[in-house]
């Protein structure tokens, strides 16, 4: 038995997936979900790419800064812990130091490759403008230990649409 449309299929989802080479295989509900579609479909912003390369895929497309909006996507950077970057997309504000953000696969254990909703980020980096974060880290019912760089957030608004 022969499958290649399977197989084809299979290899473009591993190419377009949060991660590079991770399939997305299912809705997050009782499936797996990676960052980057999810972030896609929650903020209708189309870009495509890992999610560290979002950042400048947005350059010329979409509006970025630093301050966090309802809707817009905050990037985290790549580092030797996060190697492919991650996508979540801001909820609410809280306050000027902290966002709350719904996100796929942040989380390992039970939380692994699902999607979590209205999760705490706070903006930890001496400048308050959100360069380094934490996140709510579902496995300790607490933030992570861990601080992330990120580079910022992408708007929904396209920049033609800006002016």
């Amino acid at each position: 038995m022969r499958f290649p449309g399977v197989f084809a299929l299979l290899a473009l989802l591993l190419l377009t997936a949060c991660g590079g080479g991770r399939a997305v295989t299912g809705s997050g509900a009782g499936g797996f979900m990676w960052c980057v579609p999810y972030a896609r479909a929650e903020s209708g912003i189309q870009l495509a790419g890992d999610a560290w390369e979002w950042w400048d895929a947005a350059a010329g497309r979409y509006a970025r800064g630093v301050v966090p909006r309802p809707g817009s996507i905050l990037v985290l950077r790549r580092t030797s812990r996060l190697r492919d970057g991650h996508l979540s997309v801001v909820s609410r504000v809280v306050s000027s130091r902290e966002i709350r953000v719904n996100h796929a696969n942040w989380a390992n254990g039970a939380a692994k490759g699902r999607i979590t909703q209205d999760q705490p980020v706070v903006d930890v980096s001496p400048g308050n403008d959100w360069s380094l974060v934490r996140v709510w880290y579902p496995p300790v019912n607490n933030l992570g230990a861990s601080s992330y760089p990120a580079a910022g957030f992408i708007y929904r608004q396209p920049l033609m649409a800006a002016r």
